[in-house]
């Protein structure tokens, strides 16, 4: 089943000092926490800015391609995590045909904000790293995701939703 998000926020990480983006489940209190690189964060950050660019940045390219080709973004998916590592799909319809493309999540969120389309969570991966939190023994680690589901709007900074 997939449960819908909003991003919640963008925020760099205490620990790491990598960025990360927090999304949280519109109907429910789950809030998932997916490190992201510098450029993505750059992406999506210039999004909720709403920073123009004088030349378009490689998401405001593809959603140009996108619509330059009559394809409409239905939704992303946080689809799947393995061995800590996220993976996204994007759902497209063209001409009555549904497809599916392979994507990180951090490219799959800047688009999605590009598009003003819904950003979903497989609710596997919720439990999943939920479970991680759990078997996780690394006392940093706990602390950070401890942290991390006590948020609040003063937290999350100027990237705040």
């Amino acid at each position: 089943m997939e449960l819908e998000v909003k991003i919640r926020g963008l925020m760099m990480d205490p620990v790491t000092n990598m960025p990360v983006v927090v999304l949280k489940e519109t109907q429910g209190a789950g809030i998932l926490p997916i490190w992201v690189g510098i450029y993505e964060a750059n992406a999506i950050a210039l999004e909720i800015e709403k920073v123009q660019t004088p030349r378009p940045m490689t998401h405001d390219l593809l959603k140009n391609v996108l619509s330059g080709l009559n394809v409409h973004v239905q939704k992303v998916v946080v689809s799947d995590l393995k061995d800590d590592t996220f993976y996204a799909l994007i759902w497209m319809e063209r001409d009555g045909q549904i497809m599916s493309l392979d994507s990180r999540p951090s490219d799959a969120l800047a688009l999605a904000l590009r598009l003003d389309c819904p950003i979903f969570v497989d609710d596997g991966v919720l439990k999943n790293s939920k479970m991680a939190t759990v078997v996780s023994e690394k006392s940093s680690n706990e602390e950070l995701r401890k942290w991390l589901e006590n948020l609040n709007d003063e937290d999350l900074g100027r990237y705040k939703m």
